[in-house]
């Protein structure tokens, strides 16, 4: 990894809310380290939309081609 890429990842602020369903959801952690989402929506609506989401099964994926972005193995060997 080069200089500038190590640079720009310490640099670089984590993510830590996003928006969907019209509602902007952030990541908070509590006194203890805990950490959970909190959500601010326009409507109650929007609101209920996201918590019907949430009672539903979630899918989680890992894909680490898409969280790391580092030289490929054979790129390393030499």
């Amino acid at each position: 990894m080069t200089e500038e890429r190590v640079e720009e990842l310490t640099t670089k602020p984590k993510p830590t809310g996003f928006t969907v369903c019209n509602c902007k959801l952030e990541v908070v952690t509590d006194p203890d380290g805990k950490k959970h989402f909190e959500a601010t929506c326009l409507s109650k609506e929007a609101r209920d939309d996201l918590a019907a989401i949430f009672e539903e099964e979630a899918i989680l994926r890992v894909n680490p081609k898409v969280i790391l972005e580092e030289t490929p193995p054979a790129a390393e060997a030499k």
